[in-house]
């Protein structure tokens, strides 16, 4: 699990760093093909950090929410990551 939230931070903090440059690159008036290259860089670091948040939740508090027992938390958890599932394919 460390490892993956090395990744996570790793990724995040790339596309950081890809963002401020992209920043740069508008306030320079840069080619517009740049530009949309670096925006889907962008783009598919945060969608590869949101799987890989979206696997260690499942892992982590999904499971415990199961072995709990409680009907409430269970439903909760399931609603919870059927909204975050919507938001992610708009």
């Amino acid at each position: 699990m460390k490892e993956e939230k090395q990744k996570i931070i790793l990724n995040l903090k790339k596309a950081r760093s890809h963002i401020e440059k992209i920043i740069k690159m508008v306030e320079d008036e840069e080619e517009c093909i740049f530009l949309m290259q670096q925006n889907l860089a962008v783009i598919g670091l945060l969608r590869s950090s949101h799987e890989m948040m979206l696997r260690r939740h499942l892992s982590r508090c999904l499971g415990k929410a199961f072995s709990s027992g409680s009907e409430k938390t269970k439903r909760e958890m399931i609603e919870d990551v059927i909204t975050v599932s919507k938001l992610f394919k708009r």
